[in-house]
């Protein structure tokens, strides 16, 4: 038996829901369903952001919202300029959902709970008489002459318009390869980096705000960095691997990185620091008290580091000690052997290529009536609410461009 929808959307979670609401509430006269392999929906919605929904950022300018975004930055700032995060706010608004930032500029129900955000869709797909079909595996999907079909392991549907927000998930890849369109395979983003080393070895919880490259690279970011008891994590790396996802795979996360704990700040400025506090603090031990702003215990490593004892006093420093330390302190050269998953937020590189898809539509370059929104597509984004809001706004667009 063949089922018969104006619109079928493969894909239960965060894109797919806010896509076929969209689309109903622009034109209530749509037959819509929405097809989910697991048993239930919005599972990533309702694990994400700790179970409280990180659903998106206090961005509001779309070339800055942009910047958080390694793969899509380009593409994206169009857009943006539709449904940008400010536009994602009113839209849960109207939906009886109100949002609040926090202090890193993240933003959440005001419930803190992602059930508020689960519900909020389940009672508007219930409402527009959306279906939801669950527990559907698509098997295949076929180009009619005017309309789509699509095979799952209960039944067969065939629909005017097709759109996918699968996520990455390499089955539906790999059928959408055998109709023509380029997967860019993919690889971890967001990850910490192992690193054995006497310097971090009791400092697990210690942070500070430092730079960090990867040696023999042009990968460097800032942020606060944070010493865990397998290595460095924190939003500076994470930023770093982000960035630097497939330089990092394809260096099978072996690599030299460097840290400047003073940020910007250079070895012969901080050595010309050093050397003032040598005049000032002359009676003073080095390794009691940190002159800079991070942690007396990451200093004092710092300072053994550069071959420096407990009981030296200021005064003592040798030139080649002072040398030691300004570089300890800006040039700090850590071994990065593998990498760990960062929380349950695992967020890959990779998927449909970008210069495949019209960015005013999210249509398909190569077949008409297929659709793409969310990270089925090799669009990716750090922590912090980005990935969800290029979810809503790829639905937004998908919605408006079919309604239209």
């Amino acid at each position: 038996m063949n089922k018969n929808f104006d619109i079928l959307i493969v894909g239960g979670g965060a894109a797919g829901f806010f896509t076929a609401i969209n689309i109903a509430e622009k034109n209530p006269k749509l037959n819509i369903a929405i097809l989910e392999r697991g048993k239930t929906v919005l599972e990533k919605v309702r694990i994400s952001g700790g179970g409280r929904c990180n659903v998106t950022h206090a961005c509001f300018v779309p070339n800055d919202l942009v910047k958080f975004y390694p793969r899509g930055e380009k593409e994206l700032r169009g857009p943006f300029h539709q449904f940008c995060s400010g536009d994602t706010i009113e839209w849960f608004e109207r939906h009886g959902v109100e949002l609040k930032i926090e202090e890193d500029g993240r933003m959440f129900p005001t419930s803190d709970s992602s059930q508020t955000i689960i519900d909020c869709f389940l009672s508007a797909v219930k409402k527009l008489k959306i279906e939801v079909l669950t527990g559907h595996s698509v098997q295949s999907i076929f180009k009619g002459d005017g309309y789509w079909k699509v095979e799952t392991n209960h039944e067969t549907f065939s629909c005017q318009k097709l759109i996918m927000t699968t996520g990455s998930n390499p089955k539906i890849w790999e059928m959408l390869h055998v109709i023509g369109h380029t997967i860019v395979p993919p690889v971890p983003s967001l990850f910490t980096f192992n690193i054995k080393d006497a310097r971090i070895k009791d400092l697990m919880g210690v942070s500070a705000f430092a730079k960090v490259t990867v040696k023999g690279t042009k990968l460097e970011a800032s942020g606060p960095l944070l010493i865990t008891h397998w290595g460095m994590s924190g939003p500076g790396i994470l930023r770093l691997s982000a960035w630097g996802a497939r330089e990092l795979f394809a260096k099978n996360y072996q690599f030299t990185l460097e840290v400047n704990w003073l940020n910007e700040t250079t070895h012969d400025e901080a050595l010309e620091t050093l050397k003032e506090l040598k005049q000032e603090h002359a009676k003073k031990t080095v390794a009691k008290k940190s002159p800079f702003d991070f942690p007396n215990r990451l200093w004092e490593s710092l300072v053994l580091a550069a071959g420096i004892s407990v009981e030296t006093k200021w005064a003592d420093l040798s030139k080649k000690q002072l040398i030691n330390l300004a570089s300890q302190l800006t040039n700090g050269q850590f071994q990065v052997n593998g990498k760990s998953t960062f929380k349950e937020e695992f967020v890959t590189a990779g998927g449909i290529d970008l210069k495949e898809i019209n960015f005013k539509t999210m249509e398909s370059k190569l077949h008409e009536n297929l659709f793409f929104a969310g990270e089925i597509l090799n669009i990716d984004a750090i922590t912090g609410g980005f990935n969800f809001q290029n979810a809503w706004t790829s639905g937004f667009i998908v919605a408006n461009a079919i309604t239209k």
